[in-house]
């Protein structure tokens, strides 16, 4: 049995304010339980959560995860930059995947507490069509972050984002900059479909993947089908 593990690191207070301004300019908003919806008029199941899914849907994923569907997903914003090796690396580099996205820090534990399950399900899933990036924010010293990197074994590149200005791309109802870790699932088509706050583990993730994965791929990402040669007519023998 699983010790409980805190789901989320506390930030500054600072970074607080920047939250609430981004949740008023996106147009977003929050009900006294915490869970995130939109307010501009559109479908009410637009968002909904993992606990509030039919059985069979999200079966073991993390209570609270914000799942988007198909029709009401957004685009997940262009992230591009370098990793911590200074090497160039992008989400559009891994579109046609599924895509996990995790915020992280090396001073934050729950960070910690998850490295090795996101590490597990990266090797697992590796030749399944699904592609792993991580965000590394607030961590000014590469050295640090290099370091966490090293000690749980990462296999899969993350962005530098030492003042965390990558993470207020995203819609806020989707990614809380104050809750770290965060991770995000995108869809095939580089749209978000899934948000999770806090801490997650393998048991919680996979089902997630395995519903995203599940959907049709888009027919822009088929491979055409060979053209069949027709064959030329005949000439026709004439009856004698």
């Amino acid at each position: 049995m699983r010790r409980s593990r805190p789901r989320s690191a506390a930030v500054p207070a600072a970074a607080g304010l920047a939250v609430a301004a981004a949740l008023v300019l996106a147009g977003f908003a929050t009900d006294g339980n915490g869970d995130a919806g939109y307010d501009d008029g559109g479908p009410a199941d637009a968002v909904g959560t993992a606990a509030g899914m039919s059985a069979g849907t999200a079966t073991g994923a993390v209570a609270g995860a914000n799942l988007v569907g198909p029709g009401a997903r957004p685009d997940a914003p262009a992230l591009a930059g370098a990793d911590l090796d200074g090497n160039p690396v992008s989400l559009a580099g891994l579109r046609g995947q599924v895509v996990v996205v995790n915020v992280w820090g090396s001073w934050c534990g729950p960070c910690r507490a998850e490295a090795d399950d996101l590490e597990r399900l990266n090797r697992q899933t590796r030749g399944q069509g699904v592609g792993f990036l991580g965000i590394n924010t607030r961590d000014r010293d590469r050295a640090a972050a290099k370091s966490f990197v090293r000690a749980h074994g990462l296999g899969f590149p993350s962005l530098h984002d030492p003042e965390g200005d990558m993470l207020l791309r995203f819609p806020p109802a989707l990614l809380n900059p104050q809750a770290i870790p965060s991770t995000l699932v995108i869809d095939r088509q580089g749209r978000i479909a899934a948000g999770i706050g806090g801490a997650v583990t393998t048991e919680e993730l996979r089902p997630l993947l395995a519903r995203v994965l599940a959907e049709p791929e888009p027919e822009h990402d088929r491979e055409p089908e060979p053209e069949q040669e027709q064959e030329e007519p005949r000439d026709r023998v004439p009856a004698p």
